[in-house]
């Protein structure tokens, strides 16, 4: 014998009914500490903060670099 049970509700109506706690402040809490420590994150490597951080680091400065491009583009 084979029984099948469909159940048509939302999540928040299932954890209600089997007892579960409201999880979506604390969901909404974490999601909103992830999402400002990414766009912190993101910020250190933008094109400007990766250009000045590598710059110092190979030895170079803007105008090497521009001299470079100059003579390697021409």
């Amino acid at each position: 014998m084979k029984i099948t049970v469909n159940v048509d509700c939302t999540p928040l109506e299932a954890r209600q009914f089997m007892g579960l706690p409201d999880v979506e402040p604390m969901q909404k809490a974490a999601m909103a500490e992830v999402e400002k420590r990414m766009m912190v994150e993101l910020e250190r490597f933008s094109p400007e903060s990766l250009f000045k951080a590598w710059l110092p680091i190979a030895g170079m400065n803007a105008e090497w670099l521009q001299e470079f491009l100059k003579r390697a583009t021409s």
